[in-house]
């Protein structure tokens, strides 16, 4: 008989959340969260993404992270947002 889990097939299934830092044309950052980071990033390049990367195209990914859920993504969205550009390029720096 096999073994069975005591989490529901929903947690074992569920994708993991990206959070991830863009580089615009124009040289400005973006910050955003995604499900499937290269849907999106497709999306952003394709003008269908954030109204603001919109008129900066193309955007290119310097940074990505992956979080557990959406709430832990939207949080750590919300902290790097309030770096400063330094620390946002310096964080690219560490991984991408």
């Amino acid at each position: 008989m096999p073994a069975t889990s005591a989490w529901p097939v929903s947690f074992l299934t569920a994708e993991m959340w990206y959070v991830y830092i863009v580089r615009c044309a124009d040289r400005t950052l973006y910050t955003g969260v995604a499900r499937d980071l290269s849907a999106r990033l497709a999306a952003h390049n394709a003008g269908r993404g954030a109204k603001y990367t919109r008129a900066r195209l193309p955007v290119k990914l310097i940074y990505q992270e992956t979080v557990a859920n959406r709430s832990a993504a939207q949080r750590r969205e919300h902290a790097i947002k309030r770096l400063s550009r330094a620390e946002k390029r310096a964080l690219a720096k560490t991984r991408r």
